[in-house]
């Protein structure tokens, strides 16, 4: 199939870069000629594993393709994707204007049938806006309104985005049209050979799918947090209390780790979007959201605390060695990362930072420009030498197994505070370290 990808960021480009792994021809459309020109000199702007070799396979072998032309890009499929950033907007909700311009920009073009599909994540109603903007340039044009609008949310977690979109748990897809369902099924086909995992539905619903979806991990992720503070003052162990309710299948194990708050580019923007959208419904308040987002604002908070706490609430003239900046591991993103919130609050207190993070010190220049007394560091070694305390922000698997022997001689003092709770209490307290984590006696 050929298909038309709108947008080259996080989903555009995992998209586009898969469906042409399996042999469909895709033409992948952005207004950057920046970053259109990088891609194609085969340098993929964000950190990914094993995209950069899809992104160079393909494109080496005529599949894909990158433009910032829209009437080529048009012209190109019958089938376009929208994979345009959804940014919150100044009240928490999404902002549609990629969305609603892309569509626009299709019907400016458009001759003859098109199956348009949003990927982007956008709030229930979007699919009615989006078709009202094709109508409107479409009949504005004097030229009939012949195409279809069906919404394809994207389930990727970044840092194994390329393995979740090859090996999909489910396929959702909400249309209103045979011809769109059939369209969809034919470019999923390659990856559903083993059993059907399209669930097909309305629009409406799969747009409140995504958001659902995002609300209840994120949920499950701030209830943990929440147990593990009040474990921590009952002297209970949290992994301890993790094992045991793991075990029951109704509950299972995943996201049930807790630490020190979540972040990246979907959670918190995607929760606070669901809440702006339940505004207004007196019976579709959404409390239980509402405490999960003020819980994981307070989470950040945590491990800042406990450092001033063990500084007798002084740590002015500290140097405090900070372990991860990433939201999360195999991943440079800092989008609402809980390091930002982190090291501000250490900044603020008087503490100078030294910090590491294997993949996002060119996104922490970026972010974190301008703030004082914050340096970055090119090992984790180097960050710990001469701190008087390391934080361990971002779950590496390089930081899982260091030398603790060369760690304790580079720190001023043997003093270490596990945001993720890699490391065995029990273990560092032997080691000779002073330790504290999340939840954990």
């Amino acid at each position: 199939m050929k298909v038309t990808v709108i947008g080259t960021g996080y989903v555009g480009l995992v998209t586009g870069a898969c469906l042409a792994d399996v042999g469909n021809e895709v033409m992948c459309l952005d207004v950057d000629p920046a970053r259109i020109a990088a891609l194609k000199d085969g340098i993929v702007p964000i950190h990914e594993p094993g995209l950069p070799e899809i992104v160079g396979r393909c494109a080496a072998g005529g599949r894909l393709h990158f433009t910032t032309d829209t009437a080529e890009a048009t012209a190109f499929a019958e089938l376009q994707l929208i994979c345009v950033g959804t940014p919150p907007d100044e009240d928490g909700s999404a902002d549609l204007r990629y969305v609603l311009a892309a569509a626009r920009s299709i019907a400016e073009h458009a001759h003859g049938y098109k199956a348009v599909v949003t990927k982007s994540t956008v709030p229930v109603g979007t699919g009615d806006r989006v078709a009202a903007a094709l109508r409107e340039v479409l009949e504005s044009r004097g030229l009939e309104a012949d195409f279809d609008v069906a919404s394809n949310p994207e389930f990727l977690k970044e840092g194994a985005a390329v393995e979740d979109f090859m090996r999909p748990d489910r396929i959702v897809v909400g249309a209103d049209t045979q011809r769109m369902v059939g369209l969809l099924r034919q470019l999923y086909a390659p990856f559903q050979r083993n059993h059907e995992r399209m669930v097909v539905m309305d629009v409406k619903s799969a747009e409140l799918t995504k958001y659902a979806a995002n609300a209840m991990l994120a949920t499950r992720i701030s209830f943990m947090n929440e147990m593990a503070n009040l474990a921590e003052l009952l002297g209970a162990d949290i992994e301890m209390v993790r094992k045991g309710i793991g075990s029951d299948p109704r509950i299972g194990f995943d996201f049930l780790y807790p630490g020190c708050g979540y972040g990246g580019s979907c959670f918190p923007k995607d929760v606070q979007a669901l809440l702006r959208l339940s505004h207004g419904h007196e019976d579709g308040e959404l409390r239980v959201l509402d405490a999960v987002h003020r819980a994981n604002a307070a989470q950040k908070q945590v491990l800042p605390r406990k450092v001033l706490r063990e500084f007798g609430g002084d740590i002015r003239g500290k140097r405090i060695a900070i372990w991860g900046l990433a939201f999360k591991p195999n991943t440079d993103d800092m989008r609402e990362a809980p390091s930002r919130d982190i090291v501000r609050t250490l900044l603020d207190a008087g503490a100078s930072i030294s910090a590491y993070d294997p993949v996002a010190r060119k996104e922490a220049e970026r972010v974190m420009a301008g703030l004082p007394r914050l340096t970055l560091a090119d090992s984790a070694m180097e960050a710990a030498t001469g701190a008087d305390a390391l934080v361990v922000v971002t779950e590496w698997k390089e930081f899982r197994s260091p030398d603790f022997a060369q760690l304790k001689s580079v720190l001023k003092r043997p003093l270490v505070f596990d945001g993720r709770n890699i490391f065995d209490p029990a273990t560092m307290r032997q080691l000779g370290f002073r330790y504290f984590g999340i939840g954990r006696p």
